[in-house]
């Protein structure tokens, strides 16, 4: 008995094995070392001869000490899994000599003799016969129990970071758990999410623990089934992804209240043609009622639970509705349509019925509750909000090259240098500060701040520039808009995006003396202008159904206009491509989103290529029809393809774009080809144990290849007898197997302004290019100086003696530190959720430019975060806290874990120097030149982002 081998199974090799030659004599014990000789030349043995992990890592060192990282590497796994599958095999290994030691003691050994037998000192003894080790030794098992339950059938569960403190562990028995279901099948995989709330490009990592067989894309993936993604946190089971805490259930108004005014018919002074979009509301009708306070906003109505209303809602005089009647819906379809064809029919869910949740596929910002006259009681009304007045006043103060580079070059020189000023000042701003680790952080996210703005090449807003959602008001003039935020007379234009021309942009004059106007709309209307339909045409065939324009003044004339193409006039896109009505889901000449993106993309490059190279009218006119066709394909089921063919976009592209096959010509402009898609070979940033990510000399990202390649298989074509369609198929070997015919680097998507290290190699010779080119270059060589900077300054080094000093102040932030932390697994969460609805915001609007979706993406991401249930836990900083950081009482990396949850704006200034703002030389320089250009000192104040006493004292 004294002698028994035994052994514990692990998921796949054994994990302990007792090794030993009989004893001899009537004492029992083991071993082929005398007893009192030690322990250790005992353990040494019996580990060099075990096959288990804990084996092959005693035989490496047996040649000298070495790291866990050196031992992984030689073994062949990362050294996160190294350790893991070691602290799996050592626990099992723990639990099984408890197991023995207790076996022995209930025999009747003492714990002398068990240690003997066993090999261990008699502490180590007493240690596993204590009562409370039982359960120590199963807490692991425990976890990976824990673990498994949590993750549904086809999805996953987050094991991210802290997602442990969601169920008392620490990080790295959930690392050794997560090891234990790896080797039953389970999988560890990542889910990359655009990071709302940081900079452009910045993705969330989630790290999930999926269930065999799951993968991330496709239409049973993660991606497309985010709702699978269990948290370890909270159970969010309840809570669908995708949908608003406040987006209750819609309620529907009967169809007898809503009336149609179609194309032909005239109501209150215009055809239904004229207010296209719109949703005339009674203002009498107390469920109808917008929120106090507000004259205009975007929604959706549900009607008869089976079709909604969409367009921008205003009120209209009481006394122009039809008895029985509250809503007015102007459209442009023609008498005779019916309504369920002018409505637009509800969402379902799979399984055909009214999707409860969000059947208009929309992110519903409000829904308003009235109160009953008949019950005095407060119910919710059917309007449901997207956005209401005073949404739009927040959106993109910059204007985007699409526009601006079909202007006079020394119109976009002017902008674009403002904006190059405003880096330059923020760049200096940041340089001043005198925290070294809050000045490192600002100074590497303002690198990549200038690496996208490259890119982006918008410049800065003109004086005044402004966006607003644009209204019906039929009574204006065709060169009048009602804009109360203007003075009256003002001259004013209008930019639409996309945009394809200064013929698409209408001059107008301000007149808010006009009647209609007034009544509908409102002197004090924060963020709408009204124009007529004749207005709204130019505008590419705009609809009063939210869509928005610039509204900028041109009291100096800088913005050139032009007529309207002749070959547009009176071209409807929804009348002369229409699809059949009957059309049925899948065919292919309807539109995806996605495409319809792509779509909008080309013919948007081609049209600004073309201008830039000086097309004639009559070719913009085939280039602006397609475009028109693109941008309604989608909403109007209009067939893209047949437009293709008709303006012949093929041979305007190999004129304009290249030679050769018209699909494979591209952007030909440093405009159209700044943002346009380059591959490149997989890769990552350079390690640190390598050199680190950023080169010291020259500011740059340094990239390394990763080499990884994938097969490339031989397809064939092959016809379907029945329906004649033809389709492609793997080739395959007698085994059945897919045949490789080559194997090709695996490749990421990049941008060419990204990869080009001089933008001048992405023109074509143009006047507006090289302006371009000189911007992205300075945006260019600010990153990389900022990163240099970033490079050079160095962290602090903690001073005991200061932590000692401000210990009150170190451990209040540490402790609001870790109940921060606590918050990151609902943090992720509250991103998946967030992500899902800003993409559905995105499908609804595709005019939203970067600014606008950043702003909305900040809405969804706090709502997302209220869903969740996040409490705003940040680590505040006060004055004294300040000082002890400043004092170095915390260390570099303790420091930066508090600037990921405290107020950066909070932290900007507590490390900013607390004296007057100077201007440096130069941007004074500059002030002077646009004051002598005749801008006034307010718009060389806006230009600088200084405030008009800042300017006036440093001039």
């Amino acid at each position: 008995m004294a002698d028994e081998s035994y052994s514990a199974q692990s998921s796949s090799e054994h994990a302990f094995q007792h090794y030993g030659t009989p004893h001899v004599g009537g004492t029992p014990h083991s071993g082929r070392y005398p007893w009192g000789s030690g322990d250790e030349n005992l353990k040494k043995d019996l580990d060099l001869r075990r096959t288990d992990i804990i084996g092959q890592t005693a035989r490496l060192r047996e040649s000298g000490p070495k790291s866990s990282t050196e031992i992984a590497k030689a073994l062949n796994m990362t050294t996160t899994e190294y350790r893991a599958r070691y602290s799996v095999a050592f626990n099992e290994e723990k639990a099984a000599n408890i197991h023995k030691a207790q076996r022995l003691k209930e025999q009747g050994w003492s714990n002398t003799a068990i240690g003997k037998e066993m090999g261990v000192p008699e502490s180590t003894v007493r240690g596993w016969l204590q009562p409370s080790m039982q359960n120590r030794k199963d807490s692991i098992n425990d976890v990976a129990d824990t673990l498994r339950a949590s993750i549904p059938k086809n999805g996953a569960v987050d094991i991210g970071k802290y997602s442990e403190i969601g169920i008392g562990v620490s990080a790295d028995k959930m690392k050794v758990a997560t090891q234990i279901l790896k080797d039953e099948g389970y999988q560890v995989k990542y889910i990359y999410e655009n990071q709302l709330g940081a900079g452009k490009g910045q993705k969330t990592t989630i790290k999930v623990l999926c269930a065999p067989g799951v993968e991330l894309s496709g239409p049973e993936g993660l991606y497309a089934n985010r709702d699978r993604i269990k948290s370890l946190t909270k159970n969010f089971d309840d809570i669908p992804v995708g949908t608003s805490a406040t987006m209750k259930p819609p309620v529907s108004v009967d169809g007898k209240r809503v009336k149609v005014v179609y194309a032909e018919e005239t109501w209150a002074g215009a055809k239904g043609v004229q207010r296209d979009g719109t949703i005339v509301l009674n203002p009498n009708a107390v469920d109808l009622r917008l929120p106090p306070g507000v004259h205009y906003a975007q929604v959706r109505i549900g009607v008869d639970g089976t079709h909604y209303l969409k367009g921008m809602a205003m009120y209209g005089d009481p006394k122009e509705f039809p008895k029985g009647v509250d809503i007015m819906f102007n459209t442009n379809k023609h008498q005779g349509t019916p309504k369920g064809d002018v409505l637009k029919k509800m969402e379902r869910d799979k399984d055909g019925n009214i999707d409860t949740e969000n059947p208009f596929k929309a992110a519903i910002k409000l829904q308003p509750d009235y109160v009953n006259p008949k019950t005095g009681k407060k119910q919710q009304g059917p309007i449901n909000i997207v956005n209401m007045e005073g949404d739009w006043d927040t959106w993109a103060k910059k204007l985007p090259s699409q526009m601006l580079s079909k202007q006079d070059p020394k119109l976009a020189k002017r902008q674009l240098d403002m904006m190059l000023d405003k880096n330059r000042l923020e760049y200096e701003e940041i340089r001043s500060l005198t925290n070294p680790v809050v000045k490192k952080k600002l100074l590497k996210e303002f690198g990549d701040q200038c690496d996208s703005a490259a890119v982006s090449l918008k410049a800065a807003a003109m004086p005044g520039q402004k966006t607003h959602v644009i209204l019906p008001v039929q009574s204006l003039k065709d060169n009048e808009i009602f804009a109360p935020n203007y003075r009256d007379g003002t001259p004013v234009v209008l930019v639409r995006f996309p945009h394809g021309g200064t013929f698409e942009i209408p001059a107008l004059k301000v007149n808010n003396r006009n009647k209609e106007a007034l009544q509908f709309i409102g002197n004090n209307a924060k963020d709408a202008v009204g124009i007529n339909s004749k207005v709204a045409e130019i505008l590419s065939g705009a609809d009063f159904d939210g869509d928005t324009v610039l509204v900028i003044p041109n009291t100096r004339g800088e913005i050139r206009t032009k007529a309207p193409l002749a070959g547009l006039k009176g071209f409807d896109p929804k009348e002369a491509y229409a699809l059949p009505k009957d059309i049925k889901p899948g065919d292919p000449r309807l539109i995806s989103s996605h495409n319809k993106q792509i779509q909008m993309g080309v013919v948007s490059n081609l049209i600004t290529d073309m201008t830039i190279k000086g097309a004639s009218d009559a070719d913009l006119e085939r280039a602006v029809r397609h475009s028109m066709v693109v941008i309604d394909s989608e909403k109007h089921k209009l067939d893209y393809k047949q437009s293709y063919k008709d303006n012949n976009i093929g041979q305007l592209k190999r004129k304009y774009q290249g030679n050769g096959d018209s699909d494979k010509a591209g952007a030909s402009t440093i405009i159209s080809r700044a943002s346009a898609q380059k591959h490149v070979a997989e890769r990552k940033l350079r390690s640190a144990k390598d050199g680190g990510p950023i080169d010291p000399k020259t500011g740059e990202y340094v990239w390394v290849e990763t080499g990884e390649k994938r097969p490339v298989y031989k397809k064939r074509t092959v016809k379907d007898p029945v329906t004649g369609k033809t389709t492609k198929e793997y080739v395959r070997d007698k085994d059945g197997n897919p045949i490789i015919t080559r194997y090709e680097k695996v490749t990421q998507k990049s941008t060419q302004m990204r990869e080009a290290k001089d933008a001048r190699t992405l023109s074509s010779g143009y006047r507006i290019e090289g302006v371009y080119a000189n911007f992205a270059n300075g945006l260019k060589a600010m990153g990389n100086s900022a990163r240099k900077e970033y490079m050079a300054t160095p962290d602090f080094k903690y001073d005991p003696e200061a932590k000692k000093k401000y210990a009150p102040e170190v451990a209040k932030m540490v402790a609001q530190l870790n109940e921060a932390k606590k918050n990151a697994p609902l943090e992720r969460k509250a991103q998946l959720i967030a992500n899902d609805r800003v993409n559905l915001i995105k499908k609804d609007h595709p005019e939203y430019d970067d600014d606008d979706l950043k702003k909305i993406s900040n809405r969804e991401l706090r709502r997302a975060r209220s869903i969740v249930g996040i409490s705003s836990k940040r680590v505040q900083i006060t004055d004294r806290d300040w000082e002890a950081i400043q004092a170095r009482a915390v260390s570099a990396n303790r420091l930066n874990e508090i600037l990921r949850y405290a107020d950066p704006d909070r932290i900007r200034e507590l490390a900013t120097p607390r004296q007057e703002k100077k201007m440096p030389a130069w941007s004074i320089t500059r002030a002077k030149s646009l004051l002598a250009q005749g801008l006034t000192n307010q718009e060389v104040a806006d230009a600088l982002g200084v405030s008009v006493s800042t300017l006036s004292r440093n001039l």
